[in-house]
């Protein structure tokens, strides 16, 4: 069994619609046809004649619709959506053609005595016509509106010409009725001018269609709802073409150059979901370009330069010394790598910083190892843990600050003893507070106990 395509009801509708419409016009033609020929009106058969080219232009919008549902392949890889769009080129062709065809007979007409009988037949069937086209039009245009079909809109907007068009005939059989013998002529010409101006109105949206036009005002919008989104520094561009009942095209956005990946990737995500939310019928391919932003800091700035060449820093200092600037920072490299080898990185570093900061500006770097293997060891005698425990509550407890060590941990390696503990530190407490005490606690244990190489403190706000 087939499954069903999420465009499935749309499709059927639009069908439905299309095929009820060239009943209609069918049989539209039929009965003016008839009711012009009784009469030898110039007008109600020019509508008859209008009516047959309906007929055609229908058939043409059920083929249109039909095909501009499938869905894309190698051929199409965008769809077949503007398949509607041509169709509607086409009717447009049909109604300039029929427009000056009927002009120009009715021209002919208003020189020549012609005798119209406007009878009750040719008044029925204008008065039929008339009810049949407004249902038409209401209901063409809705289903136009839902489904955002071109060809559906294009024969609503064709219907409405035709609307009034048949109630200028009407008027013209009413003159010819009260004597006005050129009346039918002239409301003929009326006919012609409805045709040619919605032939003018249908050629415009079609084109519009066909040239990739972005929708009028729509662009704005969205630069204006995109750059709401947290994250966004602005847009680069907005290109947009419709797509028969979508707007799909291309988003370019800027993005501070100091962000990661990670959120570089959730602010597109989230740009996403606003376009989604405001316009579900909008599809973009969102592009980030990173942008230098006027509130960028000097330590975002080496930051990132440091990121860009994959290098680990920390320990970014910035001084103002005398109008100068210092950036004093460590940098990690491979503790095997031999010293020329990270002393010609550093000094790529420092180069890269002065570039983007000023050859005024003052750079050092102290390289020291990063472990890059797993290390072995053991816990430690747990006397020892006993007993480097009981110096960090003791010195802990000096000023107070950082209160209740526990989890204390200690770790036998290859170049010392690795010790890690936490403790509660008031939640008001400044993070550079809080690290300046455990410095000093870190100092502390290490005079007491030179064989311990390194303390891990993870320092928790107090419930």
């Amino acid at each position: 069994m087939r499954q069903a395509r999420p465009n499935d009801a749309p499709s059927t509708l639009k069908r439905r619609a299309a095929l009820a419409s060239v009943a209609a016009s069918l049989a539209l033609t039929v009965v003016k046809l008839a009711a012009g020929a009784t009469a030898g009106s110039l007008a109600l058969l020019s509508e008859a004649a209008h009516n047959g080219l309906d007929v055609g232009a229908s058939a043409l919008t059920y083929f249109a619709v039909r095909e501009a549902d499938k869905p894309a392949d190698e051929d199409h890889p965008f769809g077949h959506a503007k398949i509607e769009a041509v169709a509607a080129l086409a009717q447009t062709g049909f109604l300039i053609v029929l427009a000056v065809a009927v002009a120009l007979e009715a021209l002919r007409r208003i020189g020549e005595a012609s005798v119209v009988d406007a009878n009750l037949f040719a008044f029925g069937a204008i008065l039929l016509s008339i009810g049949v086209d407004l249902t038409r039009w209401r209901v063409l245009a809705r289903i136009a509106r839902e489904t955002q079909s071109d060809a559906l809109a294009a024969d609503a907007l064709h219907f409405s010409s035709d609307l009034l068009s048949s109630i200028l005939v009407l008027a013209g059989l009413a003159a010819t009725r009260a004597g006005w013998p050129h009346a039918d002529a002239l409301a003929a010409v009326g006919v012609a001018v409805f045709i040619g101006v919605a032939g003018f109105r249908l050629g415009r949206r079609t084109v519009d269609a066909l040239v990739d036009a972005a929708p009028k005002g729509l662009a704005d919008a969205l630069r204006v709802a995109v750059e709401r989104v947290p994250g966004v520094a602005g847009t680069d561009f907005v290109r947009l073409r419709r797509n028969g009942a979508r707007i799909v095209g291309d988003l370019g956005l800027f993005v501070s150059r100091t962000l990661p990946l990670e959120r570089v990737s959730a602010i597109k995500a989230e740009v996403d979901e606003a376009i989604a939310r405001r316009w579900p019928y909008v599809a973009l391919t969102v592009t980030a370009d990173p942008l230098a932003l006027d509130d960028e800091t000097v330590l975002e700035r080496v930051q990132l330069i440091a990121a860009r060449r994959r290098l680990f820093v920390h320990h970014v200092a910035v001084q103002n010394i005398e109008a100068r600037k210092c950036v004093t920072l460590d940098l990690e490299v491979d503790g095997r790598m031999s010293l020329a080898s990270a002393h010609e990185i550093a000094t790529q570093l420092e180069t890269a910083i002065q570039d983007e900061l000023g050859l005024d500006i003052e750079v050092e770097t102290h390289i020291e190892p990063m472990e890059t293997r797993e290390i072995g060891g053991r816990a430690a005698d747990p006397a020892l843990t006993g007993r480097i425990a009981l110096s960090l509550t003791r010195n802990a407890a000096r000023d107070g600050v950082l209160r209740d060590i526990h989890d204390v941990r200690v770790r036998a390696a290859a170049s010392g003893y690795i010790v890690i503990f936490h403790c509660r530190v008031d939640p008001e407490v400044s993070v550079e507070a809080t690290h300046d005490r455990i410095d000093g606690l870190e100092r502390s244990v290490r005079s007491e106990f030179p064989d311990v190489t390194r303390v891990i403190s993870h320092a928790e706000p107090a419930r």
